[in-house]
């Protein structure tokens, strides 16, 4: 399930000067821990996540792996540092879901408010429909209003909600779910190919209103045989 860390698991950041955003496929012995302590307080300090303990860097070095080899695992560096990640998942086991795929996005309080996610699931976004992904799908534990308000301008339509689905810090919370459609839904879908690979596209951007990170380049037109590189650049402020 997706829960966008845009919302109530920690504060807005107070210093929005521009920052050089690197977007790159995650690595499990690199970035496990950065990543783990990105998400503790979404599983210690608020219902964004339904999960009750926050997972150490070693039980994250094995979703990385998991989930990078099914679809992407993707994370954002800044000058300081991992700053969120946001991945592709299975929906559900049986065959016919293959080509449905849950999103999720994390981000630290200082990658907030810039554009970033709106980059990152662009990258995402394009990574899973490269792989031969017809449907994302997204899960936000309600309310979070930014969370809504980032898979708004990501392209996300709601689709329903469900009511009272999760028991957390003492009350009942509902699980609103959006979807965006990557390929058309009038023919049968090609089974899914590899997985997709960024490709080094450097690319600066003034604003967070333009942060898409090379996105049609970076992940549209990638492979694992074609790719030229593993990472994308852009500037945001």
């Amino acid at each position: 399930m997706c829960r966008s860390a845009t919302g109530s698991g920690g504060k807005r950041p107070t210093d929005y000067s521009p920052l050089t955003m690197l977007v790159r496929h995650a690595d499990p012995a690199r970035d496990a821990a950065a990543c783990a302590a990105i998400y503790a307080p979404f599983v210690e300090s608020s219902a964004t996540s339904f999960e009750e303990v926050a997972p150490d860097a070693a039980e994250f070095a094995r979703r990385i792996e998991r989930l990078a080899g099914s679809h992407a695992f993707l994370v954002v560096e800044d000058e300081r540092g991992v700053s969120g990640f946001a991945y592709g998942s299975p929906h559900r086991e049986r065959a016919a879901y293959r080509w449905t795929a849950e999103v999720s996005i994390y981000l630290g309080g200082r990658a907030r408010g810039r554009g970033v996610g709106r980059a990152v699931y662009g990258e995402l976004l394009g990574l899973l429909e490269a792989q031969g992904v017809c449907l994302a799908l997204a899960g936000i534990a309600l309310p979070n209003p930014s969370s809504v308000a980032l898979h708004k301008a990501c392209g996300f339509e709601p689709v329903g909600v469900y009511r009272g689905v999760g028991f957390k810090a003492g009350t009942w919370h509902d699980v609103g779910w959006w979807q965006r459609r990557l390929r058309p839904d009038d023919e049968p879908p090609a089974e899914l190919g590899p997985q997709a690979r960024l490709r080094q596209t450097p690319r600066q951007s003034s604003s967070s209103s333009s942060a898409s990170v090379g996105h049609e380049s970076a992940a549209r037109r990638a492979s694992p045989s074609s790719s030229g590189g593993t990472a994308s650049v852009s500037r945001i402020g």
